[in-house]
């Protein structure tokens, strides 16, 4: 069934060639047992390699139930083993780290046998070679006897036609040795069995043929007893390994050499805490960045934490609006009236000038370091950095003293406001200056931003005038000398009344925004000239003529309006998408600021290079982790190699590593993903583990997770490309 003709065996290295064997012409037949002697170096275990089809040969033509095989590929020799060959090697090569159990179970899984299907076939296979007492023990602990019993129950397991012993006594006592070969001569009752051995005197009782080698030529070819011609070959049960058989093994793979795990693991680990640790210290930095950046409309940005908000029917807010708002769960406070959120007010007297937003007291949390608080309505609180040096250095000559506010004046004097700094709160970061007021002051506030931000226009005799502030001949002023619901006008801005008298006309003032209008009617009573307009305002005509006056009570009803804009504070900026869409879903439009943050060129520049730079480090921490992962897998080389002798095919063997690689990268991210877990309910953990919560996503996440297989799939299949290049046998003797 088997037949060499002619054939020779070469090897090559470093331009010189070696014979390992020439011209070999020799006929195999089922029931032979036949034993291949000769000096070491004489190529008899090269022969028997080339027979088994772990190596192949340059010369002749090796015939297989008449079959040729000179064209076979790696591939067709992987299917000549499943079918014909069962190997007993020198050194066993068995699976130390599996059990006797798991070592026979290993070739009937390759070999496409189901779990179930096994397990009697296995016991009765290990009862036979006298083993049954050692089932689970792991072949590390066995003697060189009891390792021996245990590759040839693999053996027997896969039921070929042939088997092939290469020293199957060398490593053996002579009591154990007698027990192989007796167990040998059985198996040849119905199979060829071929033997390589140095000692043939102790084989010689049992063997049916003898031949001599030397020097890598058949000078002996000697038939010692008569065997009976089989003209059936039996081949094996051959089937491919189930996809369920891979897993289980390489799950098995993963975890049966524990030193190997952690190392794999650590590796993984390295990676993936390099990657994500990368990948959050851009995000941390463009977040830091982002929240300093420039907005046309909102100077006071707070630009992570702020979401401005204002109803989708331009209605103004209601209480009920902000009790619905507060009970999300992000919602850290909602600062109801922020129109002065966003400007820039000047406080100052003749020592000191400040500037800084101001806000309601009611959110002032915490004690004050200077001062106390405030008691009547105009007294203020201010919250400042405590590097500021004018402030902390010059306390004295801001508590209890008087300052006035720049851009809000009284209407009914047209002074500018009066306040009294009575405390300061410091902070340790952002240099913003907040000043917290009374609710009453932020009324006041809103209503001179609507004076300055309304378009005014007023009517009398057919004539529409648009109050501009600056242009005094527009303008609409507040003065304390017109009675209410009267207005006074300029004697030069009679034109258009009948005679130039607009004495009781009517005029009709209108203020609007894109939020309310107000109207006031009015009668014209006075017209004031160079001659009256002292005694009648209290005003120099040539600074002032021009302006329409009116009442101040009906002058602040012109811009007095509810609140139309507000902004809600969120406690976690991670979260402030979802808080967005909770406050939209009750029927608010929203605008978070750090969307609308202005990007300048160095920003996108450095987005540019996070990319680049994440890139680099991905192939950097692949080749260095393919190094490292390749030290660590030289041990496996011999497992590889071994279910390929035992009919793996080399895309199994590199399922099997897919797998092991796989699983030891899940099991390196949940880790990595515990520990986020973690940093996020304990005080005090790793501040690096804390960045990396806080500033990835799940859309991070999931990127990170993919990037690992991929690197875990590359570096599998280019372990895997340089491990299977070359035959079985050549593969087992080098290193990667």
């Amino acid at each position: 069934m088997l037949k060499l003709k002619k054939v020779s065996k070469f090897y090559y290295s470093k331009g010189m060639v070696a014979t390992g064997f020439t011209k070999i012409s020799l006929d195999f037949n089922i029931g032979e047992f036949v034993a291949i002697t000769g000096e070491s170096g004489s190529g008899k275990s090269t022969l028997l390699n080339v027979i088994s089809g772990l190596d192949s040969y340059e010369e002749g033509e090796m015939f297989i139930n008449g079959e040729e095989t000179s064209h076979y590929s790696e591939k067709d020799y992987e299917i000549y083993r499943k079918k014909y060959i069962g190997n007993i090697f020198q050194n066993f090569n068995l699976i130390t780290s599996y059990t006797v159990y798991q070592n026979v179970e290993l070739v009937l899984l390759i070999n496409g046998y189901k779990r179930k299907e096994v397990k009697d076939k296995v016991l009765n296979i290990i009862k036979e070679v006298g083993l049954t007492k050692y089932k689970n023990t792991k072949v590390s602990k066995l003697s060189g006897g009891q390792k021996q019993r245990v590759a040839i129950a693999r053996c027997l397991a896969k039921e070929t036609p042939v088997i092939i012993a290469d020293e199957p006594t060398g490593n053996l006592d002579s009591k154990s040795a007698e027990s192989v070969l007796k167990l040998l001569n059985e198996i040849s009752k119905n199979k060829l069995v071929i033997v390589v051995t140095h000692n043939y005197e102790q084989v010689e009782d049992y063997v049916t043929r003898k031949i001599t080698m030397h020097d890598g030529r058949v000078i002996e070819d000697t038939k010692l007893k008569e065997t009976p011609k089989e003209n059936t070959v039996q081949t094996a049960n051959y089937k491919e390994t189930t996809a369920l058989n891979k897993l289980r093994l390489g799950i098995r793979n993963t975890f049966n050499i524990i030193p190997k795990f952690i190392l794999l693991l650590m590796v993984y680990l390295f990676i993936v805490l390099s990657i994500s640790g990368t990948y959050s210290s851009f995000q941390k930095g463009e977040y830091e960045t982002a929240k300093e950046m420039y907005n046309p409309y909102f100077s006071n940005l707070n630009a992570n934490k702020r979401i401005v908000l204002k109803k989708d029917n331009n209605e103004a807010f209601n209480e009920e609006d902000y009790e619905k708002i507060q009970k999300i769960n992000n919602v850290d406070y909602i600062l109801k009236d922020d129109l002065s959120y966003d400007r820039e007010i000047s406080v100052y007297n003749e020592y000191i000038y400040l500037y800084g937003s101001m806000v309601s007291i009611d959110l002032l949390e915490g004690k004050l370091d200077v001062g106390r608080m405030p008691e009547n309505e105009n007294e203020i609180v201010i919250y400042a950095n405590e590097n500021d040096w004018m402030i902390s250095n010059m306390q004295d000559s801001i508590i209890d003293k008087e300052f006035q506010i720049e851009e809000l004046r009284n209407p009914s004097n047209n002074e500018y406001y009066k306040v009294k700094i009575v405390g300061i709160k410091y902070k340790s970061t952002g240099y913003s200056t907040t000043y917290y007021v009374s609710n009453n002051m932020l009324e006041n506030v809103r209503k001179n931003i609507y004076e300055t931000e309304n378009e005014t226009t007023y009517t009398y005799a057919n004539r529409t005038y648009t109050s501009q502030n600056g242009n005094i001949n527009n303008e609409v002023r507040p003065n304390a000398n017109v009675p209410k619901g009267e207005a006074y006008i300029s004697s030069e801005k009679t034109y258009d009344c009948k005679y130039s008298k607009c004495i009781n006309y009517d005029l009709n003032i209108n203020s609007a925004n894109k939020y309310f209008t107000n109207n006031l009617n009015l009668k014209i009573t006075k017209e004031y000239n160079k001659n009256n307009m002292n005694k009648l305002l209290g005003l120099s005509y040539e600074e002032n003529n021009g302006a329409v006056f009116i009442n101040p009570e009906d002058y602040t009803s012109l811009f007095k309006g509810n609140i139309y804009q507000s902004s809600v504070f969120i406690k976690n900026d991670k979260l402030a998408k979802e808080t967005e869409n909770e406050i939209k879903a009750l029927g608010y439009d929203t605008f978070y600021i750090l969307d609308g943050v202005s990007e300048d060129i160095g920003t996108k520049i450095i987005r540019i290079a996070k990319l680049i730079v994440l890139s680099i480090l991905i192939i950097v921490l692949f080749f260095i982790s393919y190094f490292v992962i390749k030290l660590i897998l030289k041990s496996r080389n011999v497992y590889f190699s071994t279910i390929r002798m035992l009919g793996s095919s080399s895309k199994t063997a590199k399922n099997l590593l897919d797998i092991e690689l796989n699983m030891i990268t899940n099991i390196a991210y949940v880790i990595f993903i515990s520990l986020i877990l973690i940093a996020n309910n304990i005080e005090g953990a790793l501040k690096f583990i804390k960045d990396l919560a806080e500033f990835l996503t799940i859309k991070e996440y999931i990127i990170i997770y993919i990037i690992l297989i991929i690197m875990s799939y590359l570096t599998s299949t280019r372990y895997a490309n340089k491990l299977f290049k070359k035959s079985a046998m050549t593969t087992i003797k080098e290193r990667v």
